[in-house]
């Protein structure tokens, strides 16, 4: 038999040995893993494999393997084949990236102790307020809008673990396809039974059943984890309404300074008004770290239509900072301890959300209270009695300089969560003139 001819035993055919010295035998093992798990593509092209004598088509039952010669080598299969595989890599490594940036994402936003604005949780409220606004299109008052938004922040709870399911879910089709699952429909077949836990579909390669497995953990890890979440964010959104609730007795509702300072002045006396602060000093340090840590809970409404947690926030900032400027009584320290914890409370929550706002104002900068509203709550609290300072003109500069602190920020926060109206917290004269904010995650 001449030398180029192909040699035969126990009827299988081999290659010569001086024929398998002389071919590129570095790509044979990478060629037919990729043929034996792309049985179709293999013959679609004609995969001819350069293979050593030892191997056969028995050992490799789903792929025509041929015994050829070097002398009709063909590198233009070589170079298909090696397409294919480079697309295999490459759908495996997208379905691979959207399943770390999804578990990425659960984990930045339910397990992370500090405000991270995560993309896909943002795309997630921007999209689904996006649906609400149609709803709202057509309602004009308050009291029409108001049940609407009470069901967004919850509706976004909902949406947010199967949407990070079915996303896992693709991205493990990806790369079940990519290991040699087909059809696509077979693959997500096998995607949804792992990461669902249902067990219906099997898996036939090791790769394939180390896929599946971890397709199984990150599934029960990520219902897990909201099963834990909501009970901490009740729990913070409890908290924070049981001070919205007790201050509609000292402050009415919706919340007023100067209903505040009257009652007080009516009922215990005004230096009994030093005992809020404190309290609420430490109620700002908890909603600073809730509502960045936990940012649907900004979006909870309280369960009276006409109460809000920021113009809670607004009205007892405003109470101490006429306290401190304007109230004929003595100097307290934690007065002006309460305005500050306030201010950088909002601030912070601000910058999560990424709503601009003034960091270092100036006292004489303008406020969205004008100077004929002051002296309006002036004359009120004057005709219930309240003492007052008799230089009104430096009471009005030290309350311009105490409220100048948390005034763009109080606003901003008021527009981004659609408060109900309030007083010197709604919409202002001044504040026409700034940006305009949409209520959603920023």
């Amino acid at each position: 038999m001449a030398a180029s001819a192909i040699t035969r035993n126990s009827g299988h055919e081999h290659l010569a040995s001086w024929q398998r010295r002389s071919c590129v035998t570095r790509l044979h093992r990478p060629i037919r893993r990729w043929a034996t798990t792309n049985s179709n593509a293999a013959d679609r092209v004609a995969l001819r494999v350069f293979a050593p004598s030892h191997l056969c088509v028995k050992s490799f039952p789903r792929v025509r393997c041929f015994r050829v010669s070097c002398s009709i080598f063909n590198p233009a299969k070589w170079i298909t084949a090696l397409m294919y595989i480079m697309f295999d890599i490459v759908v495996f490594l997208v379905g691979f990236g959207v399943v770390y940036g999804t578990v990425g994402s659960a984990i930045r936003t339910f397990v992370l102790p500090r405000g991270d604005n995560v993309w896909l949780t943002r795309m997630i409220f921007r999209s689904v307020f996006r649906l609400f606004q149609l709803r709202l299109k057509r309602k004009k008052q308050f009291a029409q809008i108001e049940p609407v938004l009470a069901l967004f922040s919850p509706t976004v709870l909902f949406i947010m673990p199967i949407l990070w399911l079915l996303l896992v879910m693709l991205g493990y089709t990806a790369m079940f396809w990519a290991v040699g699952v087909r059809p696509v429909q077979a693959a997500f077949l096998l995607s949804g039974s792992s990461v669902l836990t249902l067990g219906f579909a099997t898996v036939a390669t090791l790769i394939q059943t180390v896929l599946a497995f971890s397709a199984a953990i990150i599934g029960l890890i990520l219902i897990a984890l909201l099963i834990a979440y909501l009970p901490t964010m009740y729990s913070a959104f409890s908290r924070r309404e049981a001070a919205v609730t007790l201050l509609e007795v000292r402050a009415g509702s919706p919340p007023a300074a100067i209903t505040m300072i009257e009652r007080y002045h009516r009922i215990h006396n005004l230096a009994r008004m030093s005992e809020q602060w404190p309290i609420w000093e430490a109620w700002f340090s908890d909603l600073e770290e809730s509502h960045t840590t936990f940012s649907a809970l900004s979006f909870f409404r309280s369960p009276h239509p006409e109460r809000s947690w920021i113009t809670a926030a607004g009205a007892v900032m405003d109470a101490a900072a006429l306290s401190a400027s304007t109230l004929d009584i003595p100097r307290d320290p934690t007065a002006d301890l309460c305005i500050r914890a306030g201010f950088l409370a909002l601030r912070q929550i601000a910058d999560f959300f990424r709503l601009p706002h003034n960091d270092n104002p100036k006292s004489d900068d303008p406020i969205s209270i004008t100077r004929a509203e002051y002296d309006a709550a002036c004359e009120h609290l004057l005709a219930a009695g309240v003492p007052l300072k008799p230089d009104r003109d430096q009471a009005w500069r030290d309350f311009v300089g105490w409220r100048v602190n948390y005034d763009d920020v109080l606003l901003a926060l008021t527009k981004l969560v659609t408060a109900p109206p309030a007083m010197w917290t709604g919409t202002r004269p001044y504040a026409a003139e700034a940006p305009t904010y949409q209520p959603v995650i920023k």
